[in-house]
């Protein structure tokens, strides 16, 4: 328009490893209906903004959406999209919706037929049928009383007289807790911060269960106690030593407290009594909401675990607690960033395929709270997240990355210190099977608990769940499914660089587990330095295994070890591995991909690429492959190939559970049930030499006081600018060992690697060697 003031520059930055990206664009894989939009914000935080996207890339009016007042750097729009391409832009806008700024760059994407469809209501009708009255958390008050009927018909409804008896009236002659000391000096120490931890969960368990209890069975004396309970605690000072400051996951779980009892002794409490626990409530609800939004800035730096993980542990149930309730409103501003960040960038550590880059430990700890969130948003609003394709398929990860007779042949942080993985992964898949009928997940949860029973009480179950309540919850809420035995192959998680293998999960003795990592998320939060590392079970026992303990997050078991690259199924270049330091640009910068994951004809093949892991603190590489081939269901050749500008030694590194029989070539261990044995088949820059170490050198030995001690195998290469190595590695059942036999055939330009069976099956590796490379 002539004489038409130009509008202000849109500030574009580029993005970086560590930051929310600009999606859709053309080579986005677009996962369901409608696409999910990102940009980096602007600079002003109250800025709001303007989407329109079109079939026209001139943005005709007769073609384009506008979605205009969107208040934060990602949108789910509340319709679905007719297949197609598209195109789309935002601009900053004013208070009338007009754009307030150029438009950004132009980005494309498509729209393939029958994708899910999962758009998000908008804000102004998102809680029009939800209800006002109290409570809100889990059953609504019409349910409730539809809730009484059944258990007075019957008291085993929903396992009711189980959680009764075992979660509800141990608590009525309990001594109150009262506030907590803190630490020693205010120095974190590992023993308080841990008893700490488990108190106050008891606090949410006393204050939830006899709020329940005595609501259902109309036990006034059990109201009065629980309101007793809830009143202590909304005593205590919210920027204290219960503050999320002081130590955060401690503040989640008083938060966690007040918000049930709120909602659900909210009829059992005077005007005064309800102000101040709600002023309470309120006060650490702003707490956490502002640290995630305001200073930790998920919305723009996604990766931080807690404060992701305060979205839906905390933020989801408070805000619906206090939802109208609050003269300013607050409430309704933070459940909608909530809701809109788990529609839309969720989950930040993994994509469509389900996989949790932080590892099975930390997704199951995720999904736990996640569950909660969504089954609490599905009754209070009817918002059903598990439409979204990342929730169906999500519960493939630990399926085939962690099955249920495993104990240390996964990666990640693990809080479980070698035993069973923990009964919430279980009740979790449980969840998911109920969610998309899939009967393998029902198999695990079912499988887990016969494996695993016992271990309610252990403080990696104890201080966070009660499975009593989760059995109960969750049968009000959906239907059991069949149990069926999980399908033997493969997974490979694209989002987050795993492949796990599964041969026979449902049968101990012909199990075999393997997993293979070589991922983009680097060794960022809970991830370690473990490019191309792998771990492996078989047989009903844990083989090449993860080693160390997770005993508390930077002990120096968790900082010298566990993290580093020396504790994998990997390799070590001029004895230096991978960075897995405290600098979140170079921990996501310390990287490897998976460049194949394919089931041929008589194996399954993998090949990974860790150079820029390897590089991170070895700069002269040049190179660092692995690849996997799985043959017949049976044994691994493994195969390292390692470049550098000058010449480096490469360390082949194998942990297992105890101490091997070494030969010049060959190692051996024998387990429990099961055992393995390795070959070096093939190197070009000579022979290893073979040793091992067990125990944890550098760390401080009071963190494994009491806990057995691993071994890991050394097979040490002399130093070349070129390494090509073979290791054929066997797994078998202690009563029937197995053999795999080899030789090299390298008359003409290749290394010609061939492996037979005692069934003449052959197996052939072709190796390039450097004459023909």
């Amino acid at each position: 328009m002539p004489g038409a003031a130009a509008l202000p520059t849109l500030d574009e930055p580029k993005t970086g490893r560590l930051t929310i990206q600009y999606t859709p664009d053309a080579d986005t894989e677009i996962t369901e209906n409608p696409p999910r939009f990102t940009w980096l914000p602007v600079i002003e935080d109250e800025a709001e903004y303007v989407l329109r996207v079109s079939t026209d890339p001139e943005f005709g009016s007769g073609n384009t959406k506008t979605f205009a007042n969107v208040p934060l750097n990602f949108f789910t729009p509340d319709v679905a999209l007719e297949p197609g391409d598209y195109h789309w832009t935002y601009a900053v806008c004013d208070a009338a919706g007009k754009p307030a700024s150029e438009w950004s760059s132009r980005r494309r994407f498509t729209i393939t037929a029958d994708l899910p469809e999962t758009p998000l209501p908008p804000r102004k009708t998102r809680f029009d049928t939800s209800p006002t009255a109290h409570p809100r958390l889990w059953l609504t008050s019409e349910r409730l009383q539809e809730f009484r009927k059944a258990v007075k018909a019957d008291p085993d409804h929903c396992t009711w007289s189980t959680f009764y008896q075992k979660s509800v009236l141990p608590w009525t002659d309990r001594e109150i807790m009262h506030e907590p000391a803190g630490y020693p000096d205010h120095k974190r120490v590992a023993p308080v911060w841990r008893q700490t931890y488990i108190d106050l969960q008891e606090v949410i368990y006393a204050i939830r269960h006899l709020a329940i209890g005595g609501q259902v069975t109309g036990d006034q004396q059990m109201l009065d106690r629980a309101k007793d309970w809830l009143l202590e605690a909304a005593s205590w000072d919210p920027m204290g030593v219960t503050s999320r400051a002081y130590t955060d996951e401690w503040a989640y779980r008083v938060t966690n407290a007040l918000a049930w009892g709120y909602d659900w002794l909210y009829d059992q409490m005077s005007e005064d009594e309800r102000a101040r626990v709600r002023a309470a409530l309120l006060e650490r609800t702003r707490d956490i909401a502002e640290h995630a939004i305001v200073n930790a800035k998920i919305h723009l730096f996604p990766y931080d675990s807690h404060a992701v993980r305060s979205v839906s542990l905390t933020l989801i149930p408070a805000c619906i607690a206090l939802l109208g309730d609050d003269e300013d409103d607050e409430a309704r501003e933070w459940l909608n960033y909530c809701i809109e960040f788990l529609a839309g960038v969720y989950s930040p550590w993994g994509d469509a395929d389900g996989g949790w880059a932080e590892g099975t430990n930390y997704w199951m700890m995720g999904m736990a709270y996640l569950i909660e969130a969504a089954n609490r948003l599905k009754s209070f609003a009817g918002l059903d997240l598990y439409k979204r394709p990342f929730f169906r398929n999500t519960g493939d990860f630990p399926l085939y990355c962690k099955a249920p007779n495993t104990r240390r042949a996964t990666f990640g942080d693990d809080s479980t210190q070698g035993d069973l993985p923990c009964i919430k992964t279980g009740t979790n898949l449980r969840q998911y099977a109920g969610v998309t009928g899939n009967g393998a997940y029902q198999w695990y949860h079912e499988e887990l608990a016969r494996l695993n029973p016992g271990t309610e009480g252990a403080f990696y179950n104890w201080g966070w769940w009660d499975t009593n309540f989760d059995e109960l919850t969750y049968l009000t809420d959906f239907p059991q499914v069949e149990a069926t035995a999980p399908p033997s192959g493969f997974r490979h998680f694209r989002g987050i660089g795993w492949v796990g293998i599964q041969h026979a999960m449902a049968d101990p003795d012909e199990h075999i587990q393997f997993v293979f990592k070589s991922s983009r998320f680097g060794s960022i939060s809970h991830s370690h330095g473990d490019q191309n590392a792998f771990c492996l079970a078989a047989y009903g026992e844990d083989l090449a295994i993860q080693s160390g303990y997770y005993v508390a997050f930077n002990s120096t078991m968790h900082r010298e070890w566990r993290r580093q690259t020396r504790s994998k199924n990997a390799i070590l270049i001029n004895g230096k591995g991978q960075y897995a330091e405290k600098d979140k640009a170079k921990a996501m910068a310390a990287t490897g991909r998976i460049l194949a994951a394919e089931q041929r004809e008589d194996h399954i093949y993998i090949r990974g690429d860790a150079t820029p892991a390897y590089q991170s603190l070895s700069p002269e590489v040049t190179l660092a492959e692995r690849e996997i081939y799985f043959v017949r269901n049976s044994y691994f050749v493994i195969v390292d190939s390692v470049d550098a500008d000058s010449p480096v030694t490469v360390d082949w590194l194998l942990h297992a559970n105890a101490r091997y029989d070494l030969g010049k070539t060959t190692f051996r261990y024998s387990g429990e049930r099961a055992g393995f044995y390795g070959q070096v088949v093939w190197s070009e820059a000579g022979k290893p030499d073979l040793t091992q170490e067990t125990g944890f050198p550098g760390v401080d030995p009071a963190d494994y006081e009491g806990l057995p001690q691993s071994t890991c195998l050394h097979a040490r290469y002399p130093a070349a600018t070129r390494h090509r190595i073979a290791t054929l590695l066997v797994p078998y059942r202690l009563g029937e060992p197995r053999r795999i036999f080899n030789f090299m055939d390298d008359q003409g330009y290749d290394a010609d690697l061939y492996f037979t069976d005692v069934d003449e099956n052959t197996f052939k590796v072709v190796l390039k060697k450097l004459a023909n490379a």
